[in-house]
Protein backbone atom coordinates (compact mmCIF):
# COMPACT_ATOMS: atom_id res chain seq x y z
CA UNK A 1 0.00 0.00 0.00
CA UNK A 2 1.25 3.49 -0.89
CA UNK A 3 2.17 4.77 2.45
CA UNK A 4 1.53 8.57 1.77
CA UNK A 5 -2.49 7.31 1.66
CA UNK A 6 -3.90 9.48 4.89
CA UNK A 7 -7.48 9.61 4.06
CA UNK A 8 -8.16 12.55 7.13
CA UNK A 9 -4.90 14.54 6.44
CA UNK A 10 -7.29 17.30 5.10
CA UNK A 11 -10.53 17.24 6.87
CA UNK A 12 -8.75 15.99 10.54
CA UNK A 13 -5.38 16.64 11.25
CA UNK A 14 -3.19 17.70 14.53
CA UNK A 15 -1.64 21.05 13.01
CA UNK A 16 1.52 20.38 15.31
CA UNK A 17 4.03 17.68 16.17
CA UNK A 18 3.90 19.36 19.44
CA UNK A 19 0.36 19.21 19.54
CA UNK A 20 0.05 15.74 18.96
CA UNK A 21 2.56 14.39 21.22
CA UNK A 22 0.85 16.12 23.86
CA UNK A 23 -2.64 14.72 22.96
CA UNK A 24 -1.07 11.07 22.56
CA UNK A 25 0.91 12.12 25.96
CA UNK A 26 -2.61 12.91 27.36
CA UNK A 27 -4.56 10.58 26.20
CA UNK A 28 -1.40 8.27 27.54
CA UNK A 29 -1.49 9.98 31.01
CA UNK A 30 -4.50 9.33 33.13
CA UNK A 31 -5.65 7.95 36.76
CA UNK A 32 -3.65 4.49 36.04
CA UNK A 33 -0.71 6.84 36.18
CA UNK A 34 -1.51 8.49 39.52
CA UNK A 35 -3.13 6.07 41.59
CA UNK A 36 -2.07 2.45 40.14
CA UNK A 37 2.00 2.83 39.48
CA UNK A 38 2.10 4.39 42.97
CA UNK A 39 0.39 1.90 44.68
CA UNK A 40 1.82 -1.74 42.48
CA UNK A 41 5.52 0.34 42.96
CA UNK A 42 4.79 -0.16 46.53
CA UNK A 43 3.88 -3.27 46.31
CA UNK A 44 6.42 -4.67 44.37
CA UNK A 45 9.66 -3.51 46.06
CA UNK A 46 9.40 0.34 45.00
CA UNK A 47 13.05 0.92 43.41
CA UNK A 48 13.30 -3.19 41.41
CA UNK A 49 9.28 -2.12 40.00
CA UNK A 50 10.80 1.16 39.14
CA UNK A 51 14.09 -0.10 37.58
CA UNK A 52 12.04 -3.40 35.78
CA UNK A 53 9.24 -0.58 34.55
CA UNK A 54 11.28 1.61 32.67
CA UNK A 55 13.43 -0.85 31.31
CA UNK A 56 10.23 -2.51 29.39
CA UNK A 57 8.92 1.30 28.55
CA UNK A 58 11.95 1.50 26.39
CA UNK A 59 11.21 -1.87 24.30
CA UNK A 60 8.06 -3.18 25.10
CA UNK A 61 6.04 0.18 25.43
CA UNK A 62 7.79 1.77 22.36
CA UNK A 63 7.16 -1.16 20.20
CA UNK A 64 3.42 -1.58 20.62
CA UNK A 65 3.13 2.80 20.81
CA UNK A 66 5.03 2.76 17.67
CA UNK A 67 3.51 -0.08 16.25
CA UNK A 68 -0.43 1.54 16.58
CA UNK A 69 0.76 4.69 15.82
CA UNK A 70 1.88 3.82 12.32
CA UNK A 71 -0.87 1.91 11.75
CA UNK A 72 -3.02 4.62 12.28
CA UNK A 73 -0.68 6.94 9.89
CA UNK A 74 -0.19 4.62 7.31
CA UNK A 75 -3.95 3.91 7.13
CA UNK A 76 -5.49 7.24 8.10
CA UNK A 77 -8.49 5.38 9.23
CA UNK A 78 -10.29 4.47 12.36
CA UNK A 79 -9.36 1.36 14.32
CA UNK A 80 -11.86 -0.59 12.50
CA UNK A 81 -10.99 0.75 8.95
CA UNK A 82 -7.32 0.18 9.59
CA UNK A 83 -7.28 -3.43 10.83
CA UNK A 84 -9.67 -4.24 7.95
CA UNK A 85 -7.41 -2.46 5.58
CA UNK A 86 -4.30 -4.59 6.91
CA UNK A 87 -5.65 -7.77 6.45
CA UNK A 88 -9.31 -8.48 6.13
CA UNK A 89 -9.31 -11.79 7.95
CA UNK A 90 -8.62 -9.64 10.92
CA UNK A 91 -11.52 -8.38 11.25
CA UNK A 92 -12.77 -9.59 14.29
CA UNK A 93 -9.63 -7.83 15.70
CA UNK A 94 -10.89 -4.65 14.81
CA UNK A 95 -13.98 -5.27 15.96
CA UNK A 96 -12.66 -5.93 19.71
CA UNK A 97 -10.19 -3.34 19.46
CA UNK A 98 -13.69 -0.41 18.76
CA UNK A 99 -15.53 -2.08 21.80
CA UNK A 100 -12.65 -1.70 24.02
CA UNK A 101 -13.00 2.33 24.26
CA UNK A 102 -16.60 1.66 23.99
CA UNK A 103 -16.82 -0.06 26.92
CA UNK A 104 -13.62 1.85 29.06
CA UNK A 105 -15.55 5.62 28.32
CA UNK A 106 -18.68 4.92 30.48
CA UNK A 107 -17.15 3.68 33.96
CA UNK A 108 -13.90 5.79 33.38
CA UNK A 109 -16.43 8.46 33.43
CA UNK A 110 -17.75 7.66 36.42
CA UNK A 111 -14.39 7.51 38.30
CA UNK A 112 -14.23 11.10 37.04
CA UNK A 113 -17.28 11.96 38.94
CA UNK A 114 -16.17 10.84 41.80
CA UNK A 115 -12.56 12.96 40.91
CA UNK A 116 -14.54 15.75 40.39
CA UNK A 117 -16.75 15.77 43.81
CA UNK A 118 -13.13 15.35 45.66
CA UNK A 119 -11.54 18.29 44.09
CA UNK A 120 -15.06 20.46 44.91
CA UNK A 121 -14.57 19.15 48.42
CA UNK A 122 -10.78 20.59 49.06
CA UNK A 123 -11.38 23.13 46.99
CA UNK A 124 -14.15 24.42 49.16
CA UNK A 125 -12.43 23.55 52.75
CA UNK A 126 -13.94 20.76 53.43
CA UNK A 127 -10.89 18.38 52.87
CA UNK A 128 -11.16 17.36 56.72
CA UNK A 129 -14.23 15.97 56.37
CA UNK A 130 -13.01 13.26 53.77
CA UNK A 131 -10.55 12.38 55.70
CA UNK A 132 -12.30 11.90 59.20
CA UNK A 133 -15.84 12.94 59.29
CA UNK A 134 -18.60 10.03 59.92
CA UNK A 135 -21.50 9.00 57.89
CA UNK A 136 -22.90 6.77 60.29
CA UNK A 137 -22.14 3.08 60.94
CA UNK A 138 -22.15 -0.09 58.26
CA UNK A 139 -24.27 -3.03 59.36
CA UNK A 140 -20.75 -4.85 60.75
CA UNK A 141 -20.83 -1.49 63.21
CA UNK A 142 -17.72 0.32 60.82
CA UNK A 143 -17.37 3.65 60.74
CA UNK A 144 -18.75 4.99 57.32
CA UNK A 145 -16.21 7.14 55.41
CA UNK A 146 -17.41 10.32 53.19
CA UNK A 147 -16.13 7.89 49.83
CA UNK A 148 -18.59 5.21 50.97
CA UNK A 149 -20.80 7.63 51.82
CA UNK A 150 -21.20 9.33 48.39
CA UNK A 151 -21.14 6.08 45.88
CA UNK A 152 -23.85 4.54 48.26
CA UNK A 153 -26.11 7.43 46.99
CA UNK A 154 -27.66 7.52 43.38
CA UNK A 155 -28.11 11.39 42.96
CA UNK A 156 -25.00 13.25 43.69
CA UNK A 157 -22.57 10.43 41.65
CA UNK A 158 -25.17 10.63 38.80
CA UNK A 159 -24.68 14.45 38.51
CA UNK A 160 -20.89 14.59 38.68
CA UNK A 161 -20.56 11.75 35.92
CA UNK A 162 -23.22 13.44 33.58
CA UNK A 163 -21.05 16.85 34.05
CA UNK A 164 -17.37 14.41 33.25
CA UNK A 165 -19.43 13.41 30.06
CA UNK A 166 -20.37 16.38 28.57
CA UNK A 167 -17.04 18.43 29.50
CA UNK A 168 -15.40 15.52 27.19
CA UNK A 169 -18.09 15.86 24.65
CA UNK A 170 -17.57 19.60 24.34
CA UNK A 171 -13.87 19.41 23.49
CA UNK A 172 -14.46 16.31 21.05
CA UNK A 173 -16.83 18.37 19.31
CA UNK A 174 -14.61 21.25 18.83
CA UNK A 175 -12.60 18.34 16.48
CA UNK A 176 -9.35 17.49 16.55
CA UNK A 177 -6.83 21.44 16.29
CA UNK A 178 -9.65 23.46 17.88
CA UNK A 179 -10.39 20.75 20.22
CA UNK A 180 -8.22 18.09 21.37
CA UNK A 181 -4.86 19.75 20.30
CA UNK A 182 -5.61 23.05 21.80
CA UNK A 183 -6.95 21.55 25.08
CA UNK A 184 -3.64 19.39 25.62
CA UNK A 185 -1.41 22.35 25.39
CA UNK A 186 -3.35 23.92 27.82
CA UNK A 187 -3.97 20.79 30.32
CA UNK A 188 -0.56 18.82 29.52
CA UNK A 189 1.64 21.53 30.39
CA UNK A 190 -0.86 22.56 33.70
CA UNK A 191 -0.74 18.78 34.87
CA UNK A 192 2.98 18.69 34.75
CA UNK A 193 4.20 21.95 35.97
CA UNK A 194 1.49 20.88 39.52
CA UNK A 195 2.75 17.35 39.87
CA UNK A 196 6.45 18.56 40.02
CA UNK A 197 5.53 21.28 42.28
CA UNK A 198 3.87 19.01 45.02
CA UNK A 199 6.24 16.46 44.43
CA UNK A 200 9.04 18.64 45.54
CA UNK A 201 6.70 19.74 48.43
CA UNK A 202 5.86 16.71 49.47
CA UNK A 203 10.26 15.97 49.16
CA UNK A 204 10.58 19.22 52.14
CA UNK A 205 8.63 17.32 54.25
CA UNK A 206 9.55 15.44 57.42
CA UNK A 207 9.26 11.63 57.62
CA UNK A 208 9.54 11.13 53.70
CA UNK A 209 13.27 9.69 53.12
CA UNK A 210 12.62 6.56 54.20
CA UNK A 211 9.88 6.33 51.37
CA UNK A 212 11.79 8.12 49.04
CA UNK A 213 14.42 5.45 49.41
CA UNK A 214 12.87 2.55 49.12
CA UNK A 215 10.20 4.05 45.84
CA UNK A 216 13.91 4.78 44.24
CA UNK A 217 16.48 2.65 45.45
CA UNK A 218 16.21 -1.80 44.13
CA UNK A 219 16.55 -3.74 46.67
CA UNK A 220 17.26 -7.51 45.81
CA UNK A 221 17.40 -8.52 49.72
CA UNK A 222 15.03 -11.16 49.29
CA UNK A 223 14.08 -11.16 46.07
CA UNK A 224 13.11 -15.06 44.69
CA UNK A 225 12.46 -15.73 40.77
CA UNK A 226 8.94 -16.22 41.62
CA UNK A 227 8.83 -12.82 43.47
CA UNK A 228 10.36 -11.52 40.12
CA UNK A 229 7.97 -12.84 38.01
CA UNK A 230 5.33 -11.65 39.64
CA UNK A 231 7.11 -8.32 39.79
CA UNK A 232 8.09 -8.51 36.01
CA UNK A 233 4.21 -9.49 35.17
CA UNK A 234 2.95 -6.59 37.01
CA UNK A 235 5.33 -4.18 35.57
CA UNK A 236 4.18 -5.36 32.19
CA UNK A 237 0.69 -5.07 33.24
CA UNK A 238 0.84 -1.42 34.21
CA UNK A 239 3.29 -0.21 31.29
CA UNK A 240 0.12 -1.87 28.95
CA UNK A 241 -2.48 -0.18 30.50
CA UNK A 242 -0.90 2.86 31.24
CA UNK A 243 0.40 3.91 27.54
CA UNK A 244 -3.09 3.33 26.40
CA UNK A 245 -2.17 0.29 24.30
CA UNK A 246 -4.73 -1.57 22.44
CA UNK A 247 -7.70 0.66 23.20
CA UNK A 248 -7.93 2.04 19.69
CA UNK A 249 -7.07 5.09 20.66
CA UNK A 250 -3.21 5.62 19.15
CA UNK A 251 -4.35 4.22 15.96
CA UNK A 252 -7.13 7.13 15.85
CA UNK A 253 -4.76 9.64 17.04
CA UNK A 254 -2.00 8.34 14.35
CA UNK A 255 -4.13 8.71 11.23
CA UNK A 256 -4.38 12.36 12.44
CA UNK A 257 -0.93 12.81 12.44
CA UNK A 258 1.02 14.96 9.97
CA UNK A 259 3.23 12.86 6.85
CA UNK A 260 5.92 14.94 7.90
CA UNK A 261 7.03 13.97 11.61
CA UNK A 262 9.00 11.67 12.59
CA UNK A 263 7.65 8.75 14.38
CA UNK A 264 10.45 7.10 15.96
CA UNK A 265 11.30 10.34 17.64
CA UNK A 266 7.25 10.84 18.33
CA UNK A 267 7.00 8.02 20.02
CA UNK A 268 9.75 8.21 22.29
CA UNK A 269 8.92 11.75 23.46
CA UNK A 270 5.84 10.46 24.26
CA UNK A 271 7.12 7.20 26.54
CA UNK A 272 9.01 9.94 28.40
CA UNK A 273 5.95 12.38 29.39
CA UNK A 274 4.12 9.75 30.23
CA UNK A 275 6.58 7.55 32.17
CA UNK A 276 8.00 11.01 33.94
CA UNK A 277 4.41 11.66 35.16
CA UNK A 278 3.76 8.28 36.59
CA UNK A 279 7.11 8.47 38.24
CA UNK A 280 6.59 11.48 39.89
CA UNK A 281 2.88 10.50 41.20
CA UNK A 282 4.86 7.57 43.12
CA UNK A 283 7.51 9.64 44.58
CA UNK A 284 4.22 12.19 46.01
CA UNK A 285 2.02 8.93 47.33
CA UNK A 286 4.35 6.68 48.58
CA UNK A 287 7.07 8.46 50.24
CA UNK A 288 3.60 10.82 52.06
CA UNK A 289 1.93 7.60 52.55
CA UNK A 290 5.25 6.39 54.34
CA UNK A 291 5.42 9.46 56.24
CA UNK A 292 1.78 9.80 57.33
CA UNK A 293 -0.24 6.63 56.93
CA UNK A 294 2.26 4.15 57.91
CA UNK A 295 3.45 2.83 54.58
CA UNK A 296 -0.26 1.71 53.61
CA UNK A 297 -0.40 1.91 50.17
CA UNK A 298 -4.22 0.65 49.07
CA UNK A 299 -5.46 -0.10 45.72
CA UNK A 300 -7.31 2.19 43.24
CA UNK A 301 -10.33 4.06 44.65
CA UNK A 302 -9.28 3.10 48.62
CA UNK A 303 -5.49 5.07 47.83
CA UNK A 304 -7.31 8.75 45.73
CA UNK A 305 -10.24 8.30 47.97
CA UNK A 306 -9.86 7.41 51.53
CA UNK A 307 -5.77 7.18 51.80
CA UNK A 308 -4.76 10.50 50.62
CA UNK A 309 -7.66 12.61 52.00
CA UNK A 310 -6.01 11.43 55.28
CA UNK A 311 -2.96 12.47 54.24
CA UNK A 312 -3.58 15.37 53.34
CA UNK A 313 -5.13 16.00 56.69
CA UNK A 314 -2.17 15.31 58.64
CA UNK A 315 0.44 17.40 55.91
CA UNK A 316 1.42 21.08 56.64
CA UNK A 317 -0.98 22.99 53.82
CA UNK A 318 -2.64 19.85 53.57
CA UNK A 319 -5.98 21.49 52.42
CA UNK A 320 -4.22 23.18 49.37
CA UNK A 321 -1.98 20.43 48.63
CA UNK A 322 -5.29 18.55 48.65
CA UNK A 323 -6.91 20.96 46.05
CA UNK A 324 -4.21 21.06 43.69
CA UNK A 325 -3.53 17.14 43.77
CA UNK A 326 -7.17 16.69 42.96
CA UNK A 327 -7.00 19.24 40.14
CA UNK A 328 -4.11 17.30 38.53
CA UNK A 329 -6.10 14.28 38.77
CA UNK A 330 -8.99 15.60 36.90
CA UNK A 331 -6.56 16.84 34.42
CA UNK A 332 -5.22 13.51 33.94
CA UNK A 333 -8.29 11.13 33.77
CA UNK A 334 -10.05 14.32 31.60
CA UNK A 335 -7.22 13.62 28.53
CA UNK A 336 -7.75 9.89 28.96
CA UNK A 337 -11.20 10.27 28.67
CA UNK A 338 -11.03 12.99 25.65
CA UNK A 339 -9.06 10.17 23.54
CA UNK A 340 -11.39 7.41 24.50
CA UNK A 341 -14.30 9.58 23.53
CA UNK A 342 -12.53 10.77 20.43
CA UNK A 343 -12.06 6.96 19.44
CA UNK A 344 -15.79 6.02 19.45
CA UNK A 345 -16.71 9.01 17.66
CA UNK A 346 -13.95 8.50 14.97
CA UNK A 347 -15.46 4.80 14.50
CA UNK A 348 -19.07 6.38 14.58
CA UNK A 349 -18.20 8.80 11.91
CA UNK A 350 -16.53 6.27 9.51
CA UNK A 351 -18.71 3.77 9.41
CA UNK A 352 -22.02 5.77 9.65
CA UNK A 353 -21.24 8.59 7.40
CA UNK A 354 -22.71 11.36 10.35
CA UNK A 355 -20.71 14.56 11.53
CA UNK A 356 -19.03 14.91 14.58
CA UNK A 357 -21.57 16.51 16.41
CA UNK A 358 -24.02 14.15 15.87
CA UNK A 359 -21.50 11.33 16.12
CA UNK A 360 -20.31 12.27 19.28
CA UNK A 361 -23.89 13.02 20.75
CA UNK A 362 -24.07 8.97 20.02
CA UNK A 363 -21.42 8.33 22.27
CA UNK A 364 -22.90 10.77 24.82
CA UNK A 365 -25.68 8.57 24.89
CA UNK A 366 -24.53 5.46 25.00
CA UNK A 367 -21.70 6.51 27.62
CA UNK A 368 -24.70 7.49 29.58
CA UNK A 369 -26.52 4.40 29.56
CA UNK A 370 -23.74 2.51 30.47
CA UNK A 371 -21.87 4.18 32.81
CA UNK A 372 -25.55 4.91 34.99
CA UNK A 373 -25.18 0.96 35.45
CA UNK A 374 -21.97 1.14 37.13
CA UNK A 375 -23.26 4.16 39.29
CA UNK A 376 -26.34 2.21 39.98
CA UNK A 377 -23.96 -0.53 41.04
CA UNK A 378 -22.60 1.10 43.63
CA UNK A 379 -25.87 2.02 44.91
CA UNK A 380 -29.70 0.83 44.82
CA UNK A 381 -27.81 -2.30 42.72
CA UNK A 382 -25.07 -2.67 44.56
CA UNK A 383 -26.35 -6.51 45.34
CA UNK A 384 -26.43 -6.67 41.35
CA UNK A 385 -22.86 -8.76 40.97
CA UNK A 386 -21.07 -10.46 37.83
CA UNK A 387 -19.11 -13.25 38.43
CA UNK A 388 -19.34 -12.02 41.81
CA UNK A 389 -17.93 -8.18 40.58
CA UNK A 390 -19.51 -4.91 41.09
CA UNK A 391 -20.93 -3.67 37.45
CA UNK A 392 -17.82 -1.17 37.24
CA UNK A 393 -15.57 -4.23 38.28
CA UNK A 394 -16.60 -6.27 35.59
CA UNK A 395 -16.43 -3.82 32.69
CA UNK A 396 -12.90 -3.05 33.81
CA UNK A 397 -12.01 -6.67 34.33
CA UNK A 398 -13.21 -7.77 30.76
CA UNK A 399 -11.50 -4.96 29.13
CA UNK A 400 -7.99 -4.57 30.67
CA UNK A 401 -7.69 -8.53 31.55
CA UNK A 402 -9.08 -10.06 28.40
CA UNK A 403 -10.00 -7.77 25.44
CA UNK A 404 -7.41 -5.21 25.63
CA UNK A 405 -4.00 -8.32 25.88
CA UNK A 406 -5.62 -10.08 23.41
CA UNK A 407 -5.86 -7.04 20.84
CA UNK A 408 -2.25 -6.48 21.32
CA UNK A 409 -1.62 -10.23 20.92
CA UNK A 410 -3.18 -10.24 17.65
CA UNK A 411 -2.12 -7.37 16.70
CA UNK A 412 1.59 -8.61 17.35
CA UNK A 413 0.58 -11.66 15.18
CA UNK A 414 -0.99 -9.30 12.37
CA UNK A 415 2.61 -7.16 12.28
CA UNK A 416 5.33 -9.36 13.09
CA UNK A 417 4.29 -12.63 11.24
CA UNK A 418 1.36 -12.10 8.41
CA UNK A 419 2.13 -8.85 6.50
CA UNK A 420 5.84 -8.63 8.10
CA UNK A 421 7.47 -5.94 9.86
CA UNK A 422 8.31 -3.94 7.12
CA UNK A 423 5.00 -2.61 6.91
CA UNK A 424 5.63 -0.64 9.77
CA UNK A 425 8.86 0.07 8.83
CA UNK A 426 8.44 1.85 5.73
CA UNK A 427 5.75 4.20 7.49
CA UNK A 428 8.59 4.83 10.31
CA UNK A 429 11.29 5.34 7.44
CA UNK A 430 8.96 7.80 5.61
CA UNK A 431 11.05 11.22 5.43
CA UNK A 432 13.65 9.81 7.60
CA UNK A 433 16.85 8.80 6.66
CA UNK A 434 17.25 5.59 9.30
CA UNK A 435 14.93 3.70 11.89
CA UNK A 436 17.37 3.58 14.67
CA UNK A 437 15.63 0.74 16.45
CA UNK A 438 14.91 -1.17 13.94
CA UNK A 439 16.56 -4.37 15.12
CA UNK A 440 15.19 -3.72 18.86
CA UNK A 441 11.86 -3.04 17.19
CA UNK A 442 11.68 -6.42 15.32
CA UNK A 443 12.96 -8.51 17.98
CA UNK A 444 10.14 -7.19 19.72
CA UNK A 445 7.13 -7.98 18.10
CA UNK A 446 7.94 -10.77 16.90
CA UNK A 447 9.16 -12.46 19.90
CA UNK A 448 9.22 -10.49 22.78
CA UNK A 449 5.45 -8.89 22.93
CA UNK A 450 3.65 -11.77 22.09
CA UNK A 451 5.18 -13.72 25.20
CA UNK A 452 3.91 -10.35 27.48
CA UNK A 453 1.05 -10.86 26.07
CA UNK A 454 0.15 -13.87 27.08
CA UNK A 455 1.53 -13.79 30.64
CA UNK A 456 -0.43 -10.74 30.70
CA UNK A 457 -3.56 -11.83 29.54
CA UNK A 458 -3.12 -15.57 31.51
CA UNK A 459 -1.74 -13.91 35.36
CA UNK A 460 -5.48 -12.86 36.51
CA UNK A 461 -6.46 -16.53 35.82
CA UNK A 462 -3.76 -18.25 37.50
CA UNK A 463 -2.37 -16.31 40.03
CA UNK A 464 -3.76 -13.44 41.95
CA UNK A 465 -0.88 -10.73 41.96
Amino acid sequence: MDSSNNSKSTSSSFGSKIGFILAAAGSAVGLGNIWRFPYLAAKYGGGIFLLIYLLLAVTFGFTLMLTEIAIGRKTGKSVIGAYKEINKKFSPLCWIAAAVPALILPYYCVIGGWVMKYMTVFMTGAGADAANKSFGTDPAGESIGMFSDFISHTAQPMVFFVIYVLLNAVVVILGVEKGIENVSKFLMPVLLLIIIGITIYTMTLDGTGQGVKYYLLPDLDGMTLEKLLKTIAAAAGQLFYSMSIAMGILVTYGSYMRKEDSLESSVRQIEIFDTVVAVLAGMIIVPAVYAFSSGDVNAGPGLMFITMPKVFDQMPAGQFIGAAFFILVLLAALTSSISLMETVTSVIMEKTGMDRFKSCMTVVILSLVLGSLSVLGYSSWSDVTIFDMQILDFFDFITNNIMMPIVALLTCILIGWVVKTKYIEDEVLYGEKVFRSKMLYRAMIKYVCPVFMVIILVTPFVTKI
